[in-house]
C-alpha cells in the first residue's frame, strides 16, 4: 500500500471532512485583487513558510482547499495572543477543536504529507 500512496497521494487527501490544502494570499496592491499566493499541504508547513519571509498575519489571508469548495480560514487559529504567528505545537492544539479527531497528542491525519510550500 505505501507504494501505491507513493504515486496517488496521502490518504489523508481523499477525505472530505479535512483540506487537501491550504492556501495564502498576500496582496501585492493594496485594494487590488492581485497578489501572491503560497500553497502547502498542512497548515503548519504554510505557517512556518510565511513567517520565515516575513509575513505577517495582518497581510495575508488563509482558505482552506477542499475537493469542491475553498473556505477563507479564520486567522485566529494561527495567531498567538500577541498577534504573532503561532509555532508548530500551537497551532496543533488550536486546530484540535477545528478538526476534530484528525490531530491527537500522538500524531495528527496531516502528518504523512509533504511539508513543502509552493510560490513565488
Amino acid at each position: 500500500m505505501a507504494i501505491l500512496r507513493k504515486f496517488i497521494g496521502t490518504e489523508s487527501k481523499d477525505r472530505d471532512d479535512i483540506p487537501y490544502a491550504y492556501e495564502a494570499r498576500v496582496m501585492i496592491i493594496d485594494n487590488r485583487h492581485e497578489y501572491n499566493a503560497y500553497i502547502a499541504d498542512t497548515i503548519c508547513a504554510l505557517i512556518e513558510h510565511l513567517q520565515s519571509k516575513g509575513i505577517a498575519p495582518d497581510e495575508v489571508d488563509i482558505f482552506e482547499i477542499f475537493k469542491q469548495d475553498e473556505k477563507e480560514l479564520n486567522i485566529s487559529f494561527c495567531v498567538a495572543k500577541d498577534g504573532e504567528w503561532l509555532d508548530r505545537r500551537g497551532l496543533c492544539k488550536s486546530f484540535r477543536s477545528h478538526y476534530p479527531g484528525h490531530i491527537e497528542a500522538n500524531g495528527c491525519s496531516f502528518a504523512e504529507r509533504e511539508k513543502a510550500v509552493s510560490g513565488p
